[in-house]
């Protein structure tokens, strides 16, 4: 058998030629899985496309979600479906092409999310803290945001014609959805109020308030250009949109006042008579009364910060869609668009969780958004779309002991051949999951809601986990080190590619090479 070990990637790829090439039989049972997954993926590998140019780009974002993630992730979704998990694929795993991205800043080993987002919408690496911006500006100074604006993929899809879009389950002027559009100095200027007095007076302009003016703004910043402004945009953040004004509050609102900005915009108003074709939806009533073959303009805020985690959406006020049901949404409107589409998708509470030290949530909102990607697989043509799945950077969250085969991932350690659970050196038993650094053990019983521990003292180093169910929702891992939350960690994470371009994925790569791929596809810039 003749095979073009090209398109392929990794040591998984090669054994897999290697094994079809020799024509090996399976000799056990394991054997027999192993090639029956093998194959598949040989398959899926083979069918991939050899076209470069795509009609749409989707770019999912797992913020946070590290190879480490990615693995105990499809271990639950695995076990959850009843099988032992260890062979389960996420959705995105069997696509075609994968590489590892380098996640650093400029200025930073470990990155964060405003940097690396910049990096994968604009090509260039920046400074951690800052949003579209190179690296010549100083984080906070509005006097040198001037002149160091980089241009993203979302804004030159705009310019060729193209529907837009930016979905987040975080607010959505936080920093990876607002790297898709603003520039700002400083990542933490979401609103007015979150500026100091020198950059309010210096002309900076608040990130919530960039978004509302997104066309506009891009018009003064390219002469000749007409441009229609982001189609579809959904997320959290509420409070950065109105006014510290009781007047103002949502139907929903859970703060007495849930506006922060205090110069007395509401910026959800300022949309609605920009735009008197676009449909505004604050819950999941809104949402789902929403006709995408009639809706042409889409803004949603769903919550006064960021939206649920994916197991505490049932208990929002007003309900809230889920992160696939707004993908679903989101490509059906921006499907009315001939000349095609760019739609950002963030997974942003998978961060969350793991900074909470809740492997729990963090894991079940990965599985959420490989949701997400398997349904915009399903809706688009493999031909002409490029699908992206990666992470903005990893956490310092760790898969650990010798657990036997199939043992459940949020469980206690028992190793093979065993019943019970290991102990360690101290005599207690131990998880298999858990993280360096953090705010460490939680025994929150059915809590859904991560963030619950913040209200919490600090609860660092080992416990006895005899009698606790480190299954539960509400069980935060241990952590070693004691901090205000758990933090990013700096190794490479994972690019999944499936569609015309996704060939260009090989081996080791600059994060911002995720741009050159999804400028290579569009054809963004004018060769």
């Amino acid at each position: 058998m003749k095979l073009n070990r090209i398109a392929l990637s990794g040591a998984l790829a090669a054994a897999i030629v290697a094994q079809a090439q020799a024509q090996v039989v399976p000799t056990s049972q394991m054997d027999n899985a192993w090639y029956t997954e093998a194959s598949a993926l040989l398959n899926a590998k083979l069918q991939a496309s050899t076209q470069f140019k795509a009609k749409n780009v989707i770019l999912f974002v797992g913020d946070g979600m590290g190879v480490s993630t990615l693995t105990a992730a499809r271990i639950l979704e695995g076990q959850l479906a009843g099988a032992m998990g260890e062979e389960h694929y996420l959705s995105f795993e069997t696509f075609p092409h994968t590489a590892l991205a380098k996640t650093y800043n400029v200025d930073a080993q470990t990155p964060d999310s405003a940097g690396t987002m910049t990096a994968m919408m604009s090509g260039l690496k920046t400074d951690a803290g800052v949003i579209g911006l190179d690296e010549d500006v100083v984080r906070g100074d509005c006097s040198t945001a001037a002149g160091n604006e980089v241009v993203t993929a979302l804004e030159l899809a705009e310019i060729r014609g193209l529907s837009t879009g930016v979905i987040s389950t975080a607010r959505i002027t936080h920093a990876t959805p607002a790297a898709t559009y603003a520039k700002s100095a400083d990542r933490n200027w979401e609103d007015i109020s979150d500026m100091p007095e020198d950059a309010v007076t210096g002309g900076c302009e608040d990130i919530a308030s960039q978004l509302v003016n997104f066309e506009p703004r891009l018009e003064a910043r390219f002469t000749g250009i007409d441009v229609d402004g982001i189609d579809v945009v959904m997320g959290g953040g509420r409070r950065h949109f109105l006014p510290k004004d009781a007047t103002a509050n949502s139907a929903d609102a859970a703060s007495e006042i849930e506006g922060d900005r205090t110069d007395e915009r509401n910026l959800i108003a300022e949309w609605q008579a920009m735009y008197s074709d676009g449909h505004y939806v604050f819950d999941q009533a809104g949402f789902d009364a929403i006709d995408p073959a009639e809706t042409t303009r889409l803004f949603g805020l769903f919550n006064e910060s960021h939206m649920q985690y994916e197991a505490d959406r049932d208990n929002d006020i007003a309900g809230e869609p889920s992160l696939s049901q707004m993908t679903e949404k989101a490509i059906d409107v921006l499907g009315n668009n001939d000349k095609g589409f760019f739609l950002m998708v963030e997974s942003g509470r998978i961060d969350h969780g793991h900074h909470a030290g809740s492997a729990y949530n963090a894991l079940t909102d990965t599985i959420e958004m490989a949701k997400a990607v398997q349904q915009a697989v399903e809706m688009t043509d493999p031909n002409e779309t490029l699908i992206l799945v990666t992470a903005d950077h990893s956490h310092v969250f760790t898969i650990a002991g010798y657990p036997k085969r199939g043992n459940p991932i949020l469980g206690k350690v028992v190793g093979v051949g065993n019943d019970e659970p290991a102990e360690a050196a101290d005599g207690m038993p131990y998880t298999t999951l858990g993280y360096t650094n953090g705010k460490g053990f939680r025994d929150l019983g059915t809590e859904t809601n991560a963030d619950a521990t913040y209200s919490l003292d600090n609860n660092n180093g080992r416990q006895d986990l005899t009698t606790v169910d480190t299954t539960s929702t509400g069980y935060h891992q241990e952590a070693l080190i004691s901090l205000g939350s758990e933090t990013h960690a700096g190794e490479d994470v994972a690019i999944h590619g499936k569609g015309p371009g996704a060939q260009l994925l090989q081996g080791v790569v600059e994060q911002n090479i995720i741009f050159h791929i999804i400028n290579q596809s569009l054809g963004l810039v004018a060769e």
